[in-house]
């Protein structure tokens, strides 16, 4: 990775500032963006120590100008762009006869159109240098479902058949493109998607991940953001010249069903 240079959306936390570290400590430049200047800065001052230089941008993904502008800061502060990183996400949860149009255009803008939009302004970059990697933060709910997760769901599934369409086109160039599917991460997202189940249900924490989030696992764990980081990794790397166009599986023993 030393030499190369890493763009990850929504790296203040959570997967994307695994990732983010797992690169840097692989040698890799990287410049991370995020909604939260103040979160971005300290995750970025944190990475900073571990050795190679680093940049934080503030943006939207869904915003095309926000998008442009942080592809064009990575290219301007290190030369050239690799990889990029399509992590930055949200959640909400209702009924879809009760769904809130906003909050359905917001999810679909941030995971979907964000995914699209960061895609579009780097592959010119790793055209240009005939090598890239993009990697796709999608997830279990990219290939299943679960009720009251109508946007997030529908984004995801999105997010693996672009994954797929940006493969067959970039091969020639050597960019691959993959999609990583975890199931639940220990990140602030999921963390808050526990807490607020807890008090809907009265029941614990722990109760919430056993029975509810994990029942149809194989194993009854939450996956930490480096498990994420450790695929990620693998499929910046060489060794994983021959993988595009998947999307996969840390699932748990989810889909093993």
């Amino acid at each position: 990775m030393k030499g190369k240079t890493a763009l990850i959306t929504g790296g203040a936390s959570g997967i994307g500032y695994a990732i983010a570290e797992s690169l840097a400590k692989a040698g890799a430049n990287f410049v991370i963006s995020d909604l939260d200047p103040a979160a971005g800065e300290a995750a970025l001052s944190r990475l900073q120590a571990i050795g190679p230089a680093g940049a934080f941008v503030a943006g939207d993904v869904s915003s095309p100008q926000d998008t442009r502008r942080m592809v064009d800061a990575s290219v301007a502060k290190f030369g050239r762009l690799d990889i990029l990183v399509n992590n930055a996400g949200l959640q909400f949860v209702s009924p879809v006869v009760e769904f809130p149009e906003e909050r359905w255009n917001q999810l679909i803008g941030v995971i979907l159109t964000g995914t699209f939009l960061c895609t579009k302004y780097a592959l010119p970059h790793m055209i240009q240098q005939n090598w890239g990697r993009v990697i796709n933060i999608a997830s279990l709910h990219g290939k299943v479902a679960s009720p009251f997760k109508a946007a997030y769901i529908s984004a995801k599934h999105g997010v693996i058949g672009f994954t797929k369409v940006v493969a067959l086109e970039m091969a020639q160039h050597h960019i691959t493109c993959n999609a990583i599917c975890p199931a639940y991460v220990r990140t602030p997202l999921v963390e808050k998607q526990i807490q607020d189940q807890a008090k809907r249900h009265g029941i614990s924490p722990d109760d919430v991940v056993a029975k509810i989030m994990l029942e149809p696992a194989a194993i009854r764990r939450l996956l930490e953001p480096e498990e994420v980081a450790a695929m990620a990794l693998y499929l910046c790397s060489d060794a994983a010249s021959g993988v595009t166009g998947t999307a996969l599986d840390i699932d748990l023993g989810w889909t093993a069903h």
